[in-house]
């Protein structure tokens, strides 16, 4: 005997993202009120973090060999890359606003964006992926503390209630991928020039 599938709740999204979408909005919501003023502002500043670390990368390396210059000036623009991809994904999908298209939630932390700041992927995962990724590359000694911080952003995204768990994942992907993209690509060119330096 069969059962008809039952409806989506909302057109093109995951049920299930919605369901943890609700638990962690939810777990937001009950956490004290400092909790909540901490992730409404980490939340923003990771990404400052993350450009603090590159331009500290950058310094750091000004007067180091090619190869590491090269891996340097490579993780600003890998991001910024990443960036740009996951702003034209946007215009393609158009998907609303969780903080919007849920129906009966809680109030979230952050204020939900204008109609038409759309939300697959989220741009801040995507950035947060992708700087950690070509620091990981270009400064070995901040790998793990950067994965953790981008993984952090991710979650805090959906903690503040703008972002369905799936954007943040597809965030992370894009901006992990286009940086392993990207960073090959530089130590391909660092190698071709240490190669001709040396013929």
């Amino acid at each position: 005997m069969s059962f008809p599938l039952a409806a989506n709740e909302i057109e093109d999204v995951p049920d299930i993202s919605i369901g943890w979408y609700r638990a962690v909005i939810g777990l937001a919501h009950d956490a004290p009120g400092w909790v909540q003023g901490l992730a409404d502002i980490a939340t923003e500043a990771v990404l400052l973090v993350f450009g603090a670390l590159v331009l500290a990368n950058l310094w750091r390396t000004r007067r180091a060999d090619r190869r590491m210059r090269i891996f340097a000036l490579a993780v600003p623009v890998v991001t910024v890359l990443a960036y740009a991809i996951s702003e034209f994904t946007k215009t393609l999908v158009e998907q609303e606003r969780p903080c919007r298209a849920v129906r009966d939630i809680v109030a979230t932390i952050a204020e939900c964006p204008e109609p038409g700041d759309w939300s697959l992927p989220s741009n801040h995962a995507t950035i947060a992926a992708a700087a950690a990724v070509g620091l990981a590359v270009a400064w070995r000694r901040l790998a793990i503390v950067a994965v953790v911080i981008a993984a952090l952003e991710g979650f805090l995204r959906v903690f503040v209630g703008v972002h369905y768990p799936h954007d943040v994942i597809a965030g992370l992907l894009l901006g992990a991928l286009t940086a392993t993209a990207g960073m090959s690509l530089a130590t391909a060119l660092a190698s071709h020039r240490s190669v001709q330096q040396h013929s």
